[in-house]
């Protein structure tokens, strides 16, 4: 059944959009920097590389099923 949510879990989704919206946006960015460097931290330890191969493997799983931009032959 695709869609269907619990009570508890729109209850917590509300909740974490109340606190973010009750942030700064100073605090909204330095949210977003922690939660990608814990990303990263997180892929590297599961996968066993160092910082540079994880981030390049996260940005080219980010580039999968695109259509390549004309831009980006120039």
């Amino acid at each position: 059944m695709a869609g269907v949510r619990s009570k508890s879990a729109d209850e917590a989704a509300r909740e974490r959009a109340r606190r973010i919206a009750a942030m700064s946006p100073a605090q909204r960015v330095a949210l977003a920097e922690r939660l990608g460097e814990e990303g990263i931290a997180s892929y590297m330890a599961t996968q066993g590389v160092d910082r540079a191969t994880a981030i390049a493997r996260i940005k080219a799983t980010r580039r999968l099923g695109r259509r390549p931009s004309r831009c980006a032959d120039r």
